[in-house]
């Protein structure tokens, strides 16, 4: 597979200069690892999108630094703007390909089950990633878990199940759970939800009329208080 470049300039701008760079159409970024000295750049921001949505958080990219070194990494951090969804900044990490790393891997559900879509139940995904450790060369963008296998409400997907890439250790707890398909509630089961909720209605509004009617008490036995202390 051809490496992924990716052109950066050393940056000068920081702090809150670094919106003038923005609205340039240049993001910040920071490069560091592997006793590297923190390098301050900026890349041009159309172009990060674009090799960023097609190559993911998981790829090694060649970053070539204009007037300086080459180097292999990966996007560690990813800084957005809460409103707008819009990048703000961006992370590298130095990788060495020599050198295994340690990362987290998105999963990627693929199949269909039959516990779903015939017998109307529910998937439960309790994992969203894998914790792995392998050499760079053979990061995986994502790793696949089949749901197929979930054909009844008894079955589950742990850790264990899933196989690992070549070359590809994951490191999360073997039974941890993955998957699995709730079945969906019976009609007692409905009927009870729905009593109780009708049930909580009265018991609510029966509290409010006794602490008003307390209130309304307590009130007259003042004001009673009142119109005697006044006659004497």
């Amino acid at each position: 597979m051809d490496k992924i470049i990716l052109q950066a300039h050393t940056r000068t701008i920081v702090g809150k200069k670094v919106k003038a760079l923005r609205a340039a159409g240049k993001l910040p970024a920071v490069l560091y690892g592997h006793d590297l000295k923190p390098q301050s750049l900026e890349l041009d921001e159309h172009d990060f999108g674009k090799i960023f949505d097609d190559a993911g958080q998981n790829t090694i990219l060649d970053l070539k630094i204009e007037g300086g070194k080459d180097y292999n990494v990966l996007v560690h951090q990813i800084d957005r703007d809460s409103v707008h969804d819009i990048i703000q900044h961006v992370d590298f990490y130095r990788v060495k390909m020599d050198e295994e790393i340690r990362t987290n891997v998105p999963l990627h559900f693929i199949g269909e089950s039959t516990a779903v879509f015939q017998d109307g139940g529910s998937l439960l995904t309790n994992l969203e990633e894998l914790e792995i450790e392998t050499l760079p060369a053979h990061l995986p963008a994502n790793i696949e878990v089949d749901i197929s296998v979930l054909d009844d409400f008894e079955k589950t997907i742990t850790v264990a199940d899933v196989a690992a890439p070549d070359q590809v250790k994951i490191l999360n707890d073997p039974e941890e759970l993955i998957a699995k398909v709730e079945p969906p509630r019976s009609d007692e089961e409905l009927a009870e939800l729905d009593s109780e909720i009708i049930e909580e209605i009265p018991t609510e509004a029966q509290e409010g009329e006794t602490a008003e009617g307390e209130g309304e008490d307590e009130g007259g036995k003042d004001a009673g208080k009142g119109d005697t202390d006044s006659k004497e």
